[in-house]
């Protein structure tokens, strides 16, 4: 596949019906409390998402014996101390759930069960729960989650032989964990308290071609700032258009475009074109790596050279290589400059000047923001070739000084990101000690006072400033993609996943949220990840003045209703907590249900009709159900409100306003899961005080603009 200059760049190579708003006066209204849905384990047949992981068992299906439904699963044990055990991944977080509740139908001279679970596949076993089936009668065993030791998670539950014989034959039924019960819902918003700005550069996307369907997308976004970057930027040649792909395609140099007048229609110089007609900021990758590649048909691990390897380009190059040998080692002391031109800040300062010359400074509508770099705490796999030794702490610093003044001379007034890492291991330890595993005694942290690597990071560039009297580090940038099994760049997978992704958002705030992935057994501050207030965190106490990006995240699911949920939460939750910049990895169609969440805050009325400009006090008596932002428009004073239910069940609740008086019709707009092809535009109402109840549809996302004023 060939690129067109400015209109495309390299793909080939992988890097209802709508419910009516009832509007009334709450009191008028009793709350109810209500249960959260149970999850089925075992009823009638394994539930999806469910693997037998039993030992010393044989299970069948018993038509003739059951609970309720149409059958039961009759287990028979073979040895003694055998074990029924069930696997679910990801793993279940218990925060909705109160028990475990089973039918079971016990023989004869039945002994002793116990009933215990794990948090994963091979974690400790909670506290054991005891109990014996009674013979020839079903009984229903309730096991409270306490009594299994509250475990914060479930990815097994086993019910095993306590006797150490083997016992006859027992029935089970309707295995499930019961949902709790639910305080009744309430919305509060108060238009005076938690003002702040809301960054318009919180909703950006990556991207890197311009072609017309790039610019109508972005348009029908709303989208902020787009970055040109990813782990090909990093060995990016300016003036040859062209760059290295790195262990995403065998190591091989391409052509960015199709360019026919370099540099001037070079596959960057199209983007950042594209993003000036647009009113688009540009966030552009600045490769501080050392080299870019020297054509466009080299490749890192040629087999003519290196010999035989256990993969290769069969497609479009055979002679490139994966640079893996065929006895499973690694390909090592091959020539960099087999793909690539040593280069060093100069470099990087004669295409910021050729920027500043083609399209003014940073000041006047030039690019204004430069990425230092792309996760060069990879660079040791992703572009071994070049890089196989990963980065120091040292070194790290010392090409942030180097290329970021190098850039800061050619334009003062650009703004620099770095260090750009791509994800929580490495915000604490080195690619040095990373690389080598080194997590117990990592020598290169330990050398640096066991400094994490992210605030000594900090701490170099104020040192930096302090010595030169010039700032070179405008934001803290750092990568994020959450751990949870199944959530990052995946489909939205089964019940399971889809809850753990919309439950995962909260590792972006919350103080209290102990992250469902391994982050939580092998993480510092015991696995609480609170990624943007932690940043202001190292920033305040490191470098202040320093604004917060991330540049890469993602929830997955684009394709699907719970994805949209998950990034309308991430977007308010980006403009509740401050954050200045983000940048969304791999953007979905825009027909995609994920493309509406931006819709619903920059485009929500088809005609430029966006959230507010100063986020508000909004607060939800269960934001993981029923999550609320709000936001007052700079030019009129109307509240804009984002409400996202979580749930598969239709919720109601009371909207208090405080502090503010309404001044004409409440609208909406809506887009749920009942139609994924559009926003629905809901009936005026009108207001009658400061309190109103609505109703949201199951797994729904519904924008208020209230007209009025702040008091």
């Amino acid at each position: 596949m060939r690129p067109t200059a400015c209109n495309g760049s390299l793909t080939r190579r992988p890097d209802l019906r709508e419910w009516l708003i009832v509007l009334m006066i709450a009191s008028l209204i009793p709350a109810f409390a209500a249960r959260a849905a149970d999850l089925m384990v075992y009823e009638d047949a394994l539930a999806g998402g469910w693997q037998d992981w039993s030992w010393n068992t044989m299970r069948a299906t018993d038509t003739a014996l059951k609970a309720t439904g149409a059958a039961s699963l009759a287990v028979t044990y073979t040895a003694g101390w055998a074990g029924l055990s069930l696997r679910t991944s990801p793993a279940i977080s218990t925060a909705g759930y109160s028990s475990i509740r089973f039918s079971v139908y016990g023989k004869p001279n039945g002994g002793k069960l116990s009933l215990f679970t794990q948090p994963t596949d091979n974690g400790t076993n909670s506290t054991a729960f005891l109990f014996t089936p009674t013979p020839n009668a079903w009984s229903v065993i309730d096991v409270p989650l306490s009594a299994l030791g509250n475990p914060a998670q479930i990815a097994r539950l086993t019910i095993m032989d306590w006797t150490g014989t083997i016992q006859p034959t027992y029935n089970l039924d309707a295995l499930r964990l019961i949902g709790k019960t639910l305080p009744a819902l309430s919305l509060k918003v108060d238009a005076t308290a938690a003002r702040k700005p809301i960054s318009p550069l919180i909703y950006g996307i990556n991207g890197s071609s311009a072609t017309t369907a790039d610019a109508d997308f972005m348009k029908g976004l709303g989208v902020s700032v787009r970055r040109w970057g990813g782990n090909n930027t990093s060995r990016y040649n300016w003036q040859l258009d062209a760059s290295n792909t790195g262990a995403d395609w065998y190591f091989e140099d391409v052509r960015m475009s199709d360019a026919v007048n370099l540099p001037a229609d070079s596959g960057a110089n199209c983007v950042i074109a594209q993003d000036r007609r647009e009113g688009v900021a540009t966030v552009l990758t600045m490769p501080l790596i050392g080299y870019v590649a020297k054509d466009a048909a080299s490749c890192g691990f040629g087999i003519a050279k290196y010999g035989a390897q256990t993969d290769k380009d069969w497609q479009w190059r055979p002679n490139c290589g994966n640079g893996v040998k065929t006895g499973g080692s690694l390909v090592t002391g091959n020539n960099p400059t087999d793909t690539s031109l040593a280069v060093g800040p100069s470099f990087a300062q004669a295409w910021v000047s050729a920027l500043v010359s083609r399209y003014g400074n940073a000041a006047n509508s030039g690019v204004r923001y430069y990425d230092l770099d792309n996760e060069p705490d990879l660079w040791w796999d992703t572009h071994r070739d070049v890089a196989p030794t990963g980065l120091n702490y040292d070194q790290l610093r010392d090409r942030t000084y180097q290329y970021a003044a190098a850039i800061k001379t050619a334009d003062p007034g650009a703004q620099t990101l770095g260090p750009v890492v791509m994800g929580w291991t490495y915000y604490w330890h080195s690619p040095y000690d990373g690389q080598r595993q080194d997590w117990q005694t990592p020598d290169d942290r330990n050398a640096h006072g066991g400094t994490p690597l992210v605030p000594w990071y900090l701490q170099q560039m104020k040192a930096y400033e302090l010595a030169h009297g010039k700032r070179i580090l405008d934001f803290l940038d750092l990568h994020y993609y959450p751990a949870a099994s199944g959530v990052a760049l995946s489909p939205a997978g089964n019940t399971a996943t889809q809850a753990l992704r919309l439950n995962s958002t909260r590792s972006l705030w919350d103080p209290n949220y102990v992250d469902e992935s391994w982050i939580a057994s092998a993480g510092p501050d015991g696995g609480i990840v609170k990624l943007i207030p932690r940043m202001r965190e190292w920033v305040s106490a490191n470098y202040p003045g320093t604004k917060l990006a991330i540049t890469e995240y993602n929830w997955g699911a684009p394709e699907h209703i719970n994805g949209a949920l998950a990034q309308a939460d991430v977007l308010g939750i980006f403009g509740r907590e401050g954050l200045d910049l983000a940048t969304l990895w791999a953007p979905p169609q825009s027909s995609q249900p994920l493309a509406f969440a931006f819709r619903i805050y920059r485009n929500y009325n088809g005609s430029g009709g966006r959230f507010g400009e100063t986020s508000v006090s909004a607060a939800s008596s269960a934001q993981d159900r029923l999550a609320i932002y709000a936001a007052e428009e700079a030019a009129t004073g109307a509240l804009t409100l984002v409400v996202i239910n979580k749930t598969a069940g239709n919720l109601s609740a009371p909207l208090t306003l405080s502090h503010f008086t309404s001044g004409g019709l409440v609208q909406g707009w809506r887009y749920s899961a009942a139609r994924l092809t559009g926003i629905t535009r809901l009936p005026d109402q009108g207001l009658s005080g400061v309190t109103f109840t609505s109703t949201y549809p199951a797994n729904s996302i519904t924008l208020y603009r209230i007209p009025g004023r702040r008091l």
